[in-house]
């Protein structure tokens, strides 16, 4: 114990077990949420803890863990006698998440056009011509990534935090919605994102907003087009 404290002492790093469990556990649940966002688990798709563990070559108790978490993301459901299967966005949950992101969004731009500095600027730009090199390539789990990328660097620019702590989740959700229509979707998007961008920077608060809100509204309807009723 005294050779263990006098190497921490000495500035060694101490590795425990506790620290590789939650590594583990936390790679496990960003490589259960991807494989769900990105379509290689479908929706419907039943998920029993002993294929992922053999899925991700894992325990099953990283697994047991980070299915709870997507359950309370709204990525899995729990259902008698077949147990997590993939959560299916219908209808009402993909207007409920553009109800939301419409209200956090707009805000948003309008912050972001009074407080973006010239580095937040380049960064937004930087964000659309990536998206446009990978539509170009038809790499659209690059696009997906970029476009919610995009929005959380508005809302980086915003300067608010609550935004971001608010909205850090909803992302995830973003980024499934966009994922199943990325092909048709990403030129509008582009057009619509290169608009949101020239308000911001031309600081008009009210031009930020309107733009961001009818760039909501279009995915929205991108959107339900491809969605079944609840």
């Amino acid at each position: 114990m005294d050779q263990l404290d006098g190497a921490a002492r000495g500035g060694m790093a101490v590795r425990t077990i506790g620290a590789d469990h939650v590594a583990l556990r936390e790679q496990v649940l960003a490589e259960l949420r991807r494989r769900i966002v990105d379509g290689e688990y479908g929706q419907g798709e039943r998920l029993t803890e002993t294929r992922l563990a053999d899925d991700f070559g894992v325990s099953r108790n990283p697994v047991r863990e980070a299915l709870r978490v997507v359950e309370a993301e709204g990525f899995v459901q729990i259902l008698p006698r077949r147990g997590a299967v993939v959560a299916t966005l219908d209808e009402l949950a993909v207007r409920d998440l553009f109800g939301v992101r419409q209200q956090l969004e707009t805000l948003a731009a309008g912050l972001a056009a009074e407080r973006a500095t010239a580095k937040g600027i380049a960064t937004l730009r930087q964000l659309i011509d990536q998206a446009n090199e990978a539509t170009a390539a038809q790499d659209f789990d690059r696009v997906a990534e970029l476009n919610s990328a995009f929005h959380r660097a508005v809302i980086e620019v915003s300067g608010n935090r609550w935004l971001h702590s608010i909205s850090a989740a909803m992302y995830h959700h973003v980024h499934w919605v966009f994922r199943v229509g990325a092909a048709q979707r990403a030129p509008h998007s582009s057009e619509e994102h290169v608009r949101l961008v020239d308000a911001i920077e031309a600081g008009d608060a009210e031009a930020a907003s309107t733009a961001a809100r009818l760039h909501v509204e279009a995915a929205a309807r991108a959107a339900l087009g491809q969605r079944p009723t609840a």
